[in-house]
């Protein structure tokens, strides 16, 4: 935004400025967090539950930022701060996300947003790695996927940007829609439907139509693209945009693939041939999502596809024991679950397939069923020792029928697993974020010398 001047970004924000700006020019960077300020950042002070961050705008302007956007009388206060320029708003959250709406205006790319129950982050890495090729490509971190996150990525976004590549994440009803205002995404995609914040919203029916809001809010030339055969979402189907549907029966489907990497793809009667460096099965249907993304916005991705998966989902670590460590503790639901143990099945070497997994949150009144189908799923697909960790995943326990060990939490799981592993086992470890199953990643590692 270094282009900007500070009267437009006043006018863009919906905010006033304060007092005279001492310069011509915008900021690098926005930040909500003052301890992260570096010079030519602009402060936006969020008020919260504990503190409200305006109260810092008088540090943040001595840590050399190029302005603050807080409240009016925290913009007062900092009258007597190094300079720096005083943007003044009602709500500086409101504000912060109409100068976000305001500057992916002024972008001008194609910016394509990215829902579902579970593999949206990974959807948005394979689609990141198709566009990339073709078009300036801007991609948002990790969880930067909420009201607070999403519009500070959007602004992250570097002038010249042609590609905008977002995550949205919801814990309730409007949320998706409140995202879809700020980003107006020119496709839509919803990976899937699931039990997922059951606990918050009550049914699989209110977590379709709470996804759904990314369909109902999206401009009438845009593109929704979603998983052919799931009639959850077909109440929430537009007839005013073009709907492009994903996997078995789909407008998008997988023609062939093989063990190497070879894939080949019918993308509405055109063939697409890629070359992927990784092969889990349940990353084909993010696959023909992100290619049904990609052309929609005019791409045509052929040939190699390195992918950058983000952290914690998937990732192998080979120890030097001969251990193989699937790092999945990043979050879970019944859905996730079940493709990480059809994965550590398929992949799994001569060793045990071991199974580190935690409670599952947000599932409402029938966690227990959903645990235990969990604990059946494992035994199915042959994995021979379980450590289950957590209160609720005592059911899941309970449904396996195999070798079992159940832990309290995550700081016992990661002193007893890596008495358990040996040579040549892959350990599968997956939870919901909450339980902290990174802590058994880091014992394993370190147990190793690689940590």
């Amino acid at each position: 935004m270094r282009s900007w001047t500070p009267e437009r970004i006043a006018e863009a924000a919906g905010a006033r400025l304060a007092a005279p700006a001492p310069h011509r020019h915008g900021p690098s960077r926005v930040t909500v967090d003052s301890r992260e300020i570096a010079p030519g950042d602009l402060f936006v002070g969020l008020p919260g539950d504990t503190h409200d961050g305006g109260r810092f705008a008088v540090q943040a302007l001595a840590a050399g930022a190029w302005g603050v956007l807080v409240a009016p009388q925290h913009a007062e206060d900092a009258r007597c701060a190094p300079a720096g320029v005083l943007l003044a708003a009602d709500e500086p959250l409101a504000a912060l996300q109409q100068l976000a709406r305001a500057w992916r205006r002024a972008l001008d790319a194609k910016t394509i947003a990215i829902t579902g129950s579970t593999g949206k982050t990974s959807t948005k890495d394979i689609l990141a790695a198709l566009l990339t090729p073709h078009r300036k490509t801007f991609v948002s971190r990790g969880n930067f996927n909420t009201e607070i996150g999403l519009p500070l990525e959007l602004l992250a976004a570097p002038e010249g940007t042609e590609a905008l590549v977002l995550e949205m994440a919801m814990r309730g009803a409007g949320q998706i829609a409140e995202l879809t205002r700020i980003a107006e995404p020119d496709v839509g995609v919803i990976v899937n439907i699931g039990p997922a914040h059951l606990e918050l919203l009550g049914s699989i029916e209110a977590i379709a139509a709470a996804k759904a809001e990314l369909i109902a809010d999206l401009h009438s030339a845009a593109t929704a693209v979603i998983p052919a055969n799931e009639p959850l979402l077909d109440p929430h189907r537009r007839d005013d945009i073009a709907t492009v549907t994903f996997g078995p029966g789909g407008d998008v489907t997988l023609v062939s693939q093989s063990a190497d990497g070879d894939v080949a793809i019918d993308a509405q009667g055109e063939r697409v041939q890629l070359k992927l460096d990784f092969h889990q099965q349940h990353l084909r249907g993010n696959l023909l999502a992100a290619v049904a993304a990609a052309h929609a916005i005019g791409v045509r991705p052929a040939g190699e596809v390195t992918v950058a998966f983000s952290g914690r989902r998937g990732e192998r670590v080979r120890l030097r024991t001969g251990v193989t460590v699937i790092d999945d503790c990043y979050n879970a639901n019944p859905m996730s679950m079940r493709a990480a143990l059809d994965d550590l099945a398929a992949t799994a070497g001569k060793g045990r397939r071991v199974a580190v997994l935690g409670d599952m949150l947000e599932l409402g009144p029938e966690e227990a069923r959903f645990h235990a189908e969990i604990g059946a799923h494992a035994a199915e697909r042959g994995v021979e020792l379980l450590v289950a960790v957590g209160e609720r995943s005592r059911a899941l326990a309970e449904a396996f029928d195999g070798e079992t060990q159940v832990v309290g939490d995550a700081a016992q799981a990661a002193v007893l697993v890596p008495k358990l592993v040996r040579a040549g086992d892959t350990v599968l470890v997956k939870a919901s974020r909450g339980i902290g199953l990174e802590a058994v990643v880091k014992a394993l590692t370190a147990d190793d010398g690689a940590g």
